[in-house]
């Protein structure tokens, strides 16, 4: 069996193929996580829950659009009895899953320094790694009473290392790949160049990669790839083309990107034929004041609009939500 490094931009072969009834779907995932400065310097200490209140509250609008969110937990979540009861109660109905996040500078056991480089779980050593997955992976099945199926990494930080570990353990899914993303430059993995659609890791087809949804739009769009990564070399140059109409970067998330925008992004999505669109944001945005985006009551009012909104284009596409196990399925797991 032949396991690329996940940092690799796969061939066109690895692109999954997906069951005839399947259509397009998609996932919503949640970044499940602690409180922190994300203007800050990583530290082990320091961080709050009090978010966790808000989530009966977006589980509730979840399930009145019929959404089923993937609550990828790390673990500060993981420890906390009032977050596992929360979540649990979910997943115990049948209305959401979990799967893992791993934030490194937090996550025992603590072997390494806290910095930039080290909060990208795949730059640590492969026995570090490996135990840090593993104390998280095995608090989670037993906290929630099975094992998890999905992972991503936090900061979306692959390594070379990471794809062996996660196939060891049963990990059917990685949803850490951000397409047109670049975090070279803070020591961290490139995904300008991988694709937007699922793609398998290895030959086998045990691990199935499921990139977060990124879209390019504007006059520009095709040339894309091509242009972010000379352009970004260039001080204001992509501000200056996005505003210009000429190329866009759209993630599909209410974090930084208005109603509009995503709309257009589902558009494009839908149209270029993802099989999947994986919709994300982290869970203490949720509450005002513990991210950038989400600083006010108003704020995360606007929030729930966003995913109405969303949700509402998404049907009109006959776009439907999907689970883990229905993608598993639908891949031929």
């Amino acid at each position: 069996m032949t396991t690329a490094s996940m940092l690799d931009v796969p061939p066109a072969e690895r692109r999954a193929s997906f069951a005839p009834d399947f259509g397009q779907r998609v996932l919503l995932t949640v970044d499940t996580e602690e409180e922190f400065d994300w203007r800050a310097p990583f530290r082990r200490e320091g961080h709050g829950l009090s978010h966790i209140a808000a989530i009966p509250r977006f589980q509730a609008l979840c399930e009145r659009l019929g959404a089923h969110p993937v609550y990828l937990v790390d673990w500060p979540i993981v420890q906390d009895a009032r977050a596992v009861e929360v979540i649990g109660d979910a997943v115990r109905r049948g209305t959401a899953e979990v799967g893992v996040q791993l934030h490194p500078w937090v996550n025992p056991p603590f072997d390494e320094a806290v910095t930039m480089f080290n909060s990208f779980t795949g730059n640590l050593p492969p026995a570090l790694e490996a135990a840090k997955f593993e104390a998280l992976r095995d608090a989670i099945e037993a906290a929630f009473g099975a094992a998890p199926l999905v992972y991503r990494a936090g900061r979306y930080g692959l390594g070379p290392h990471t794809a062996d570990l996660l196939m060891r353990h049963g990990i059917r899914l990685d949803t850490s790949v951000r397409p047109l993303f670049d975090y070279s430059f803070q020591g961290g993995p490139d995904y300008i160049g991988h694709p937007l659609a699922p793609y398998w890791i290895d030959d086998a087809q045990q691990l199935l990669e499921l990139p977060v949804t990124s879209v390019h739009a504007g006059a520009l769009r095709i040339l894309g790839r091509k242009l972010r990564r000379p352009a970004a070399k260039i001080p204001r140059a992509l501000g200056a083309l996005s505003r210009l109409g000429l190329l866009e970067r759209i993630p599909l998330t209410p974090e930084g990107v208005s109603l509009p925008e995503a709309l257009r992004g589902v558009d494009i999505a839908v149209a270029s034929g993802l099989p999947v669109l994986v919709l994300s944001l982290h869970s203490p945005t949720l509450a005002p004041g513990h991210t950038p985006y989400a600083a006010s009551d108003a704020a995360v009012d606007t929030l729930y609009a966003w995913f109405e909104g969303v949700y509402a284009r998404l049907a009109e596409h006959r776009v439907r939500p999907c689970t883990v196990a229905e993608i598993i399925a639908a891949t031929g797991g």
